[in-house]
């Protein structure tokens, strides 16, 4: 079958179809083509602006390293300005996050950007390990979710950045507007389809990707044959989010617009004015911001250090109605920068 020439270009063959569009083109109209799309997403959402302090959420994974290096091309390309900064969170997973941090610091020399790598365990006292240890694999998840998030936005106030970078592309968003349909969960399913959020007390958080297809963010790492770590957590396997996936890849498959349409319905929902979402405050413990008493971190913590985290419900109401001791280690969480204590 003869080869055909770059639907673009029309002087280079093309070698790739893009799975978005569906449009064959050579390698080099694809970088453009996809750069160029990114920088759009960055502009018409006005993400940034010169002088900014941006740390990239880097993982070593495929996303947050084309994150990296497509932050640091179109910063110099598009003189946006910014100081970018590397940010990783060391998670305590023997076997692939400490392989996955080898990666980072590659990418801090390819990339030469300032790195900062902050720990579960220098944060909360625990590491992954030890909480699969004790809970089990069904949710540890949660646990790994809610952590990660506010150890990014303590890792973030330590750089004295004024904003955050994360590598989330159209993929995952769309996997979370249909997690958050099957969950019923309106809070979140109000906002998960953002492209940039901010909370009174945490530091502005960006998704350059949101528009970017996860097919397309590999095949541009591998023909840029850039340096990125492609294990699977190994915790993740059972996590709920694969259920969402598998469906959205069976969608995908049959219509490849099915993750730009969902993500354009989420961004449609809009809440009923009777719903009332539970007001933002400050955590009594850390001072990190939540809709408790405590945030979730220090509530999960809790249940951690009282080893009760794993319990069924009858089991976890019988011990959360006891006084909290004074000796747990969640009273020694660091008080989140700027919190009013």
């Amino acid at each position: 079958m003869p080869s055909r020439p770059c639907a673009l270009c029309t002087s280079a063959t093309a070698i790739l179809k893009r799975p978005k569009t569906g449009q064959q083109i050579c390698k080099e109209c694809f970088f453009r083509v996809f750069e160029t799309e990114v920088h759009n997403t960055i502009v018409d959402a006005k993400l940034f602006k010169p002088g900014d302090r941006v740390a990239i959420g880097a993982s070593g994974g495929k996303d947050s390293t084309v994150l990296a290096h497509i932050m640091k091309t179109l910063n110099d390309r598009y003189n946006y300005g910014l100081n970018l900064f590397l940010l990783s969170i060391d998670e305590g997973i023997t076997g692939y996050r400490d392989d996955s941090l080898e990666t980072v610091k590659r990418n801090q020399m390819q990339y030469d950007l300032p790195l900062k790598i902050l720990s579960y365990d220098e944060l909360y006292g625990w590491t992954m390990d030890k909480i699969v240890e004790q809970i089990g694999k069904k949710n540890n998840c949660t646990f790994c979710g809610v952590f990660r998030r506010q150890a990014l936005d303590r890792g973030a106030a330590m750089l004295n950045v004024d904003h955050i970078v994360t590598g989330h592309n159209a993929d995952d968003i769309a996997e979370t507007v249909l997690m958050n349909i099957m969950r019923g969960d309106i809070a979140r399913l109000g906002r998960c389809t953002l492209i940039c959020t901010q909370g009174d007390d945490t530091i502005r958080r960006s998704k350059p990707f949101k528009y970017a297809y996860e097919k397309e963010i590999v095949m541009y790492a591998y023909f840029k044959k850039l340096d990125y770590f492609s294990t699977e957590c190994i915790y993740s396997p059972d996590a709920y989010r694969g259920h969402a996936r598998t469906f959205l890849k069976d969608l995908e498959a049959a219509r490849p617009s099915a993750i730009i349409d969902i993500i354009h319905s989420g961004e449609a929902f809009e809440l009923a004015e009777e719903v009332k979402l539970k007001e933002q405050q400050t955590c009594k413990r850390c001072g990190y911001m939540s809709s408790n008493e405590l945030c979730k971190a220090c509530a999960l913590l809790e249940g951690l250090e009282r080893g009760i985290a794993g319990m069924g419900v009858k089991e976890r109401r019988r011990y959360e109605n006891e006084t909290t001791p004074s000796n747990l280690r969640t009273t020694s969480i660091p008080l989140f920068p700027g919190s009013a204590f």
